[in-house]
């Protein structure tokens, strides 16, 4: 089935409104073979979201999420595929949304490469319109969690490098010049203040000047 991106769905002018708790989302579809798109992007409509495209396959959704910026991707699919995930897995690294996945295959091999992938939530056996919402949700929530939970761990990542950078500054002064460890520090910080720099870079740079003056071998 070649690769089509049909035009954005307009939210039904008489749907339902909109609990004022959860603003309208910008949604891409992906139909990857289980024909229940219309089911959902009629549900969505109904529900006042805005459906800002539909995929054929999962092939070019990476240049989709970059241009369409919907705030969450629905792939409608028998049994994700592994090009599929793969592609979901490319998104998820780039440029990371929210993904649910409607699937009617309920192994555990495709379940788990959907999570590696990066899907936020795998749904199995039917979709029914009344749970569309409270899916989305729950997804988004997971993602947003997710996402704050890496921050966290590479803002732990940043700061753990940046002591060993200082650390280690701290040491070529107190060898080399012969400072205590407070002096060293301080020394360092006073360096930081009078060129406007942080710490951690300038700890570096006392760091990698040092390197360029040891003698070969």
């Amino acid at each position: 089935m070649g690769t089509r991106i049909r035009p954005p769905i307009q939210p039904d002018p008489g749907a339902t409104a909109p609990d004022p708790n959860c603003a309208p989302l910008r949604v891409l579809l992906i139909n990857d073979g289980a024909h229940r798109v219309n089911l959902i992007h009629d549900e969505l409509a109904r529900q006042g979201h805005l459906v800002v495209g539909v995929l054929d396959s999962a092939l070019l959704i990476h240049d989709c999420v970059l241009r369409l910026q919907p705030d969450v991707v629905i792939l409608d699919s028998e049994s994700p595929s592994r090009d599929t995930l793969e592609h979901l897995a490319t998104v998820s690294s780039a440029c990371p949304r929210p993904v649910v996945v409607f699937s009617e295959d309920a192994s555990h091999a495709p379940m788990q490469q959907a999570i590696k992938a990066g899907v936020s939530a795998y749904v199995i056996a039917g979709l029914q319109p009344q749970r569309l919402l409270p899916v989305l949700q729950v997804a988004i929530a997971r993602f947003e969690q997710e996402r704050e939970l890496r921050g966290q761990l590479e803002m732990a990542q940043a700061q753990l490098s940046e002591r060993k950078w200082v650390d280690k500054a701290k040491g070529l002064l107190m060898d080399e010049i012969g400072l205590s460890e407070e002096q060293a520090f301080a020394h360092l910080r006073k360096l930081a203040m009078d060129r406007g720099q942080r710490l951690a870079e300038v700890a570096q740079r006392v760091v990698q000047a040092r390197d360029l003056l040891k003698p070969p071998g």
